[in-house]
């Protein structure tokens, strides 16, 4: 049996696994390595790349870097979450802000000694990368358009560290990018929309609030069509394998996301489309494996 202590540790650590969202994180690393040898690096041997020091460095700087965003972000954020969210605000606030905010440069200086074994360059990388999520959660984020932007920005930029490692400037990662970067700003919108009441009692003048919910979901459809250019440019275009069953999965999720959107009236109905499109981006991560399944198998054979 654990004692009342350590009921109360395990709380304060499963309240920080929480707050940095973990999961999240384990996401992003997995899509670093997946993106690194299936499209980034395709011709080196696995091992090659599965133990390569620096690139494992890079992503503990990213993730490091990613985790002071969270602690950063809900710091500035806790009374609006408060409203947004009050069940994980609870439990988040198992953790104090004093707490948050060592906790946060603990994991900006892990970022940057993780980014110094790489090189000086890599530091400078992730100095700028930090700096702008703390920019970003203290000042951008409060307004439309050039919140939403920075912050889906913010979220492709980690994959941006492997790409200019691997030094592969080839067309069709920046096709991916673009796809990566829409679907993103799609969520970004939705959870404005999903997070009207606590944007609209803490003075944020994201689109919603500025625009209205109508604006928003034009915006949100013009963008679902946006998507329509690189899906099609990774089908017709360029050899993807079989993750164009992905792609085709993707577009009709995308259907159902437009047909729920103008339906949607009530704050569940924008969780419903917040968690459609994570699990768009959640299965394109795992679905870079289909790009050279044979490479795949004669690997793990």
């Amino acid at each position: 049996m654990l004692t009342r202590k350590q009921k109360h540790v395990l709380l304060k650590f499963f309240s920080l696994f929480s707050i940095i969202r973990g999961y999240n994180i384990l996401v992003i690393v997995i899509a670093q390595y997946l993106t690194s040898i299936y499209i980034l690096a395709p011709h080196l041997p696995l091992k090659q790349v599965l133990f390569d020091l620096n690139l494992l460095m890079l992503v503990l700087a990213s993730a490091s870097a990613i985790a002071g965003g969270y602690i950063i972000n809900s710091f500035y954020d806790s009374e609006k979450d408060l409203i947004n969210r009050p069940r994980k605000t609870l439990l988040d606030k198992l953790v104090g802000q004093r707490t948050k905010l060592s906790a946060y440069f603990i994991f900006n200086f892990l970022s940057v000694i993780f980014a110094s074994y790489v090189s000086f360059r890599a530091v400078v990388f992730f100095s700028i990368y930090i700096f702008g999520i703390w920019f970003y959660s203290h000042k951008v984020k409060k307004y439309p358009f050039i919140g939403n932007i920075t912050a889906a920005i913010l979220a492709v930029v980690p994959f941006f560290a492997v790409f200019i490692y691997y030094r592969n400037f080839d067309l069709v990662i920046f096709v991916h990018a673009t796809f990566l970067f829409l679907v993103i700003s799609m969520r970004e919108l939705v959870k404005d929309l999903e997070n009207l009441k606590g944007d609209l009692a803490q003075n944020y003048r994201t689109i919603p609030v500025v625009y209205g919910e109508k604006v928003s979901k034009r915006m949100l459809t013009f963008l679902s069509f946006l998507t329509l250019i690189p899906i099609v440019l990774l089908i017709t275009t360029f050899e993807i394998g079989y993750m164009y069953f992905y792609f085709y999965g993707s577009l009709l999720a995308l259907g159902v996301f437009l047909v729920v959107l103008w339906l949607s009236v009530k704050k569940v109905h924008y969780l419903v489309l917040h968690t459609l499109l994570k699990a768009i981006i959640v299965a394109g991560v795992f679905s870079i494996v289909l790009i050279d399944i044979d490479v795949l198998l004669n690997r793990i054979l």
